[in-house]
Parts: C-alpha cells; sequence; structure tokens
C-alpha cells in the first residue's frame, strides 16, 4: 500500500498517524529500517497495522516488529494491547490461529567449516526425521487424557519421556507450562484438530532453521 502516510520517528522506527484513516484510535508504530519499509509496502501488512489500531480499547500504539509480513488480520510480527475497562477484546486468530507459537535456540558446538560440506545431507535428515506441513503426522499416537496432560504438564511431558531433560526445563519460559491450564475448557473439535500435529512442526507457518552465528553483540551474555 504505497499511498500509506508513514511518518519518519528516526532511522528504525516509523509512525502511521490515526488520521490515516477512520476509526484509528491510536498510532500505528513500526520497528524497521527504511530499505525493509519499502519492502512491506508491496503487500498489505502496513494497511493492517492501521486496520489494528482500531481496536476496541486498544492501548497507545499498534506495533509491528521488524519480522513484518502480511497475516490474517494483524500483521505477522503486530503486537497490540487492549484494555478490558475500555472495551478491549481477546482475538486468538489475530495474526493466525498458533497461540503462543514461539521459538526455541539450540546451540552446537559445531563450526561452518564442520558443516558445509554436510549441509544437503544434513537439510534431507531433518526435512525426513521431523514431519511438517499440511497433513503431515508424527509417531505419537496419544489418548484423550494424555493429551490433557500435555496441556498442563507441557515440556515437563515430553522430558518425561526422555526427549528432553531438566536443563532444557530450565531454559523455557515458564518451565515450558503455564500457571491455569485446564483441559475442560478445550473443544472435542479443537481436541481433534490438534491431535494429529502433536510432534511435528505443525501445519502453518513454522520454521526449522540452521544458522551460524557470525557476531557477537554481548560476550557477557552470550558467555551464559
Amino acid at each position: 500500500m504505497s499511498d500509506i502516510s508513514v511518518e519518519k520517528v528516526d532511522d528504525y522506527r516509523w509512525r502511521i498517524p490515526p488520521t490515516y484513516q477512520d476509526g484509528m484510535r491510536v498510532p500505528g508504530l513500526v520497528y524497521a529500517d527504511e530499505g525493509f519499509l519499502e519492502q512491506t509496502r508491496s503487500e498489505k501488512s502496513l494497511q493492517q497495522v492501521a486496520n489494528v489500531a482500531s481496536l476496541p480499547g486498544i492501548v497507545r500504539y499498534s506495533l509491528a516488529m521488524p519480522d513484518i509480513h502480511w497475516g490474517y488480520g494483524f500483521p505477522i510480527g503486530g503486537v497490540a494491547a487492549t484494555d478490558p475497562s475500555q472495551g478491549g477484546v481477546i482475538s486468538p486468530g489475530g495474526v493466525g490461529y498458533d497461540i503462543n507459537c514461539g521459538v526455541r535456540l539450540i546451540r552446537s558446538n559445531l563450526t561452518l567449516d564442520d558443516v558445509r560440506k554436510h549441509i544437503e545431507k544434513l537439510v534431507d535428515g531433518l526435512f525426513s526425521a521431523v514431519p511438517c506441513g499440511v497433513g503431515s503426522h508424527s509417531s505419537l499416537r496419544l489418548s484423550r487424557l494424555e493429551q490433557e496432560r500435555i496441556f498442563v504438564e507441557g515440556a515437563g511431558w515430553v522430558a518425561g519421556r526422555g526427549w528432553g531433560d531438566a536443563e532444557d526445563i530450565a531454559h523455557t519460559e515458564e518451565n515450558g507450562a503455564l500457571d491455569g491450564a485446564d483441559p475442560a475448557k478445550v473443544s472435542q473439535r479443537a481436541m481433534e484438530r490438534g491431535y494429529p500435529q502433536q510432534g511435528t512442526l505443525g501445519a502453518g507457518n513454522h520454521f526449522l532453521e540452521i544458522q551460524v552465528v557470525e557476531e557477537i553483540y554481548e560476550p557477557e551474555i552470550a558467555s551464559v
């Protein structure tokens, strides 16, 4: 949407004013450098930032992180908070339908030189070993009771079956489980949809990547 009015705040922040379109309650705030901002103009993600700014009860800004791209309602990388006392809403399908979709990082001691000549075999091996994409199925076959235990125990359930250890749990947010999880609040239809995707990468916009550390900006943090 090349006609969207964007104001430069600094080299990495761009503001969509509430005057851009009727109904905007707050400004949009996009985190991006100028080159990336121009790339986003070829799709509808900036328009989605403006649309999110019209949500009832939205607080301060409709935000877009540097990974912004077109989503369902929100842009991917979109962030917004709403105030219940001002009519705020909860929308599990704002960006897509992957509630609590997160990022996990596993470090190895391999160097690029160790891996370079094996990259094709490594990628093929990962693709073969990790089920992914629409229609994919893992070898897990769980009962309803086991599914409910996963909802409550989270990563602890996985580690308890030998697919992780205490160190993995300690390095996962909230130790891999959210307090107050209640399987009784999950419909039978939702259970059926999620059943075949347990133990897979998921059927949506998910990634498994192999990356190389090229530069360390914070040596003290990196050493931890």
